[in-house]
């Protein structure tokens, strides 16, 4: 040992050495150095053999001090990398058997061995470390003195003991026992047989116990009692033997987990895992009867969930079931037996439900059992494939095998009376199931023509009818936005069913027999009333719909900040609604006669929203469309200006004149035409109305004024013994009153005296004394009393009348329009419309010269398509019409030639 550590000494003294000796080489020694060898060269070239005292020299006197070396000795640079080489010694073999065997002795130093060592070898670091082997060589072989070796067992008893305590426990562990031996124990007793090689015997030995316990124990009681017993209490013997047979696999594998991941883990075989459960498979479900019984016995449970029996007893054995399916891998015979079973089940749930409910019943039944079939799936792990096939049958039998009775319009028109928001959507959901969402546009748009048809030629409820169809619009914008997602297809259908019933014309005491839609009519009288009553003359009742109110019975004030944007919002509904009427020409001829009451008695709410409704009309219909109703506006701001100069005038004559006169001076070519009506005028108008005439021909030389006493008002000061007051009546309702001025308070005048003063009509003169003695205000007082005037009846001065507002209002009925003005406006628009048909048709045979009737009737309805479809017989009325006056003719094969 101590050579050894003067060796270790040696050998970190020796690059140091080394180092010094290159110090004391002369500056150009390197130049005369060989080139360096590698240690084979070197050792096969060196002739250098150390002697003993060169290597005595080296050997330290103490091993505790470092090795030193002369620094005197100079190493000349062409002996640095020579060697002492030594002839090879044969090699000793050394016979631990034999007595006589040659033995080495470690513990004796012994320097001749060392001082025979090899030559010192050199690390690639420069570090010289001294080596015991000589070229040639080979090391020698050591021996220890006195080595005893223990006796071998022999492995097949060793096998057969271990064998025999796996045995026990294995027993233990199926009979549900106690272990005999301790689990760390019987690793080690596999893990050592492993490493023996017996792996492959043992894991046979392991398979045949299994295989035994599973064929007997396990499945002998199943089958033994499958037939006495439920498919249910099957199913949860089974369930429970595969739960008892899993707790049991782990023991073993903790067991045997050695071989498991070592012999198993790159054998063929399987692992201990997947052998007990091949095991239970093929002993268990090989079994016909149990096979039928479990597979049944689950299909049972689902039967019990839909029918929502024990529904919460019964989720854990189903949801154990499912997952011995998955594990033991038979899931695809429980997967084609309960599809089998879902079909059948659907089909019969689906006939029941059709015959025995109602389509909003049917639509949540269906809605409720798609979710329990896909939660179910997805609650207790189904395999992906089955919850995907079950869907298909679930659409299949639900929804496309029942598609005509989702779609009867009977049952559709029921939902949408009643506004069944969530079972409309419910059905749009369920159809979308399948693509069928679109079809439901064809009883959507039956719906909507029966229902607004119903609306728009309801002659007991015409006043009504635009606030109808603007609440029946609004409910069929929120089913097709919240119910049927705003589906394109729908949408399109809504307008398109809207614009069909609102354009449908039928000749009926509505329209006086005449072909023009009512709703334009409607429409033009509805925003007369909000143009002329404001905010007042809407109301929103909590059922969002909409109700007018009489704006006659008040003077429109403005107490509301928001009454403008509240009137804009009734305005866009109404031109929403405006804009699926074909006929303008209708709403246009009506439009403009309650505009020009409007503008004449200053009777609009707001001159914003008039100019606001003008632009929106010539933003719809168009510049020449809007184009006389613009003059109107212009004509009276003239007129304002005309009777400001009229006034400036006489106040600079110095004239005062006996009434207050203002003068409306209207162009006819814009304003409604007006009859005229004769009436006796009293002698002061008569002469304010003379003077004004003459001040405006001295300014407008060649035209001529027409004065319609109709439509002018006036406002009285009346002195009642109860109060004075001031009224505002029309004209013929003051020429009445100022009757009684030249008459004692108490003396009546009889009707007959008042129409001959008067000179008016028995229909007029009965409205104006209507309004005054049997109206809301009632001045005057009739004998007899009744609604009715009669030409018999006489009328006084109402001495007892009286009213807490100073400034009150007659004149209503001005404003109100009459069955002979209603008639005689259909009419004239009638009129138009046969001289635009008439006049297209001229313009297009100037263009054909030669045409057929077919053509003809095609191309009349697209050129007068902007103001409304024209129906055939009404063309070919026109046609015949245009033959007689010799501006066409009809020839041979049913076609007309132009005659200019």
């Amino acid at each position: 040992m101590q050579n050894s550590k003067s060796s270790s000494e040696y050998s970190g003294r020796k690059p140091k050495a080394h180092r010094q000796s290159k110090q004391s080489c002369p500056p150009n020694s390197a130049d005369l150095q060989p080139p360096q060898k590698t240690i084979s060269e070197l050792f096969a070239t060196s002739k250098h053999k150390p002697s003993e005292c060169d290597l005595g020299d080296l050997v330290p006197s103490s091993p505790s001090k470092r090795l030193k070396r002369d620094h005197r000795q100079t190493l000349q640079p062409e002996n640095m990398y020579n060697f002492p080489s030594s002839s090879p010694k044969p090699l000793k073999i050394v016979d631990l058997t034999s007595s006589t065997s040659e033995v080495i002795d470690l513990t004796t130093p012994s320097c001749g061995n060392y001082n025979k060592a090899s030559p010192l070898a050199r690390k690639p670091n420069g570090v010289v470390r001294p080596t015991t082997l000589k070229p040639g060589t080979s090391p020698k072989k050591l021996v220890v003195k006195n080595l005893r070796r223990a006796s071998k067992a022999d492995p097949d008893q060793y096998y057969n003991h271990v064998w025999g305590q796996l045995d026990s426990a294995l027993a233990a562990i199926f009979g549900h026992e106690e272990m005999p031996y301790s689990l760390e124990e019987l690793y080690r007793g596999v893990e050592n047989l492993c490493r023996q090689g017996k792996a492959p015997e043992l894991y046979q030995r392991l398979s045949e116990k299994c295989s035994l316990e599973v064929s007997t124990r396990v499945k002998a009681p199943l089958v033994e009692f499958a037939e006495m017993l439920k498919n249910e209490d099957v199913l949860r013997s089974v369930v429970k033997a595969w739960s008892t047979w899993r707790s049991r696999l782990e023991t073993i594998r903790s067991i045997f987990f050695y071989m498991d991941r070592s012999f198993l883990l790159h054998s063929s075989q399987p692992s201990i895992e997947e052998m007990g459960i091949i095991q239970f498979r093929k002993y268990i479900f090989s079994d016909t009867v149990l096979n039928l019984k479990i597979l049944q016995g689950v299909c049972d449970l689902v039967m019990i969930d839909r029918e929502e029996q024990q529904q919460n007893k019964k989720n854990d054995l189903f949801r154990d079931a499912i997952g011995m399916l998955h594990v033991l891998t038979v899931y695809k015979q429980f997967e084609s037996m309960i599809l089998d079973e879902s079909k059948s089940f659907l089909h019969h749930w689906a006939a029941h439900q059709v015959s025995s409910s109602s389509l909003a019943t049917y639509v949540a039944n269906c809605h409720k059992l798609i979710d329990s079939e896909t939660n179910r799936c997805d609650l207790y792990n189904l395999d992906a494939n089955t919850k995907r096939d079950l869907v298909v049958y679930l659409d299949e039998f639900l929804i496309e095998e029942r598609e005509s009775w989702l779609l009867r319009t009977e049952e559709i028109s029921v939902l949408l009376d009643h506004n069944e928001i969530e079972v409309l959507k419910k059905l749009f959901t369920l159809l979308q199931r399948r693509g069928l969402e679109e079809k439901l546009r064809s009883p959507f748009q039956d719906y909507i023509r029966n229902q607004g048809s119903e609306i728009v030629f309801d002659q007991q409820r015409e006043s009504e009818m635009v606030v109808r169809l603007l609440a029946f619009k609004k409910k069929l914008d929120n089913v097709w936005q919240c119910s049927f997602e705003k589906n394109e297809s729908l949408g399109h259908g809504l307008r398109e069913a809207f614009e069909s019933f609102i354009n449908k014309t039928k000749k009926t005491s509505m329209n006086w027999g005449t072909d023009n839609p009512k709703p334009g009519e409607m429409i033009a009288k509805y925003v007369d009333v909000i143009l002329r009553g404001g905010v007042k003359a809407v109301s929103l009742n909590p059922s969002a719909s909409t109700v007018l109110r009489d704006p006659n019975d008040d003077e429109p004030d403005v107490e509301d900040g928001n009454e403008d944007v509240e009137i804009t919002k009734q305005l866009d509904q109404v031109l929403d609604m405006f804009r699926f009427v074909h006929g303008k020409a209708v709403f246009e001829a009506f439009y403009k006669k309650d505009l020009a009451r409007r503008l004449l008695m200053a009777r609009s709410a707001s001159s914003d929203a008039e100019k606001s409704m003008l632009t929106r009309l010539k933003s719809e219909c168009g510049a020449g469309f809007t184009h006389n109703l613009e003059q109107m506006f212009k004509d009276i701001e003239l007129a304002r200006e005309e009777i400001a100069s009229y006034k400036t005038m006489l106040e600079e004559r110095r004239k005062k004149p006996v009434v207050d006169l203002n003068v409306n001076v209207l162009s006819a070519s814009a304003w409604p035409t007006y009859p005229d009506v004769a009436v006796e005028v009293p002698r002061d108008i008569q002469k304010a109305t003379a003077d004004f005439e003459e001040h405006y021909k001295m300014k407008h030389t060649g035209r001529r004024l027409a004065w319609k006493h109709a439509l002018a008002h006036c406002q009285l000061k009346a002195q009642f013994p109860r109060g004075n007051k001031e009224i505002v009546v029309s004209s013929f309702q003051a020429i009445v009153m100022l009757l009684f001025n030249d008459k004692p308070l108490n003396e009546p005048i009889t009707y007959a005296e008042i129409q001959a003063t008067t000179n008016l009509s028995n229909a007029e003169l009965k409205r104006t004394l209507q309004s005054l003695a049997c109206a809301k205000y009632r001045v005057l007082n009739k004998t007899p009393k009744g609604k009715d005037v009669n030409e018999g009846d006489s009328f006084a001065v109402n001495l007892n009348f009286s009213d807490p507002k100073y400034r009150i209002k007659i004149n209503q009925i001005q404003l109100k329009e009459t069955k002979e003005e209603n008639k005689e406006t259909h009419e004239r628009v009638a009129a138009d419309r046969h001289y635009e048909t008439q006049a297209a048709i001229v313009r297009i045979m100037k263009t054909r010269k030669t045409i057929t009737h077919a053509e003809l009737v095609s191309e009349v309805i697209t050129a007068t398509k902007s103001r409304g479809v024209l129906d055939p017989t009404d063309i070919k009325k026109n046609i015949e019409k245009l033959i007689e006056k010799d501006y066409m003719e009809r020839e041979e094969g049913n076609t007309y030639r132009y005659l200019a």
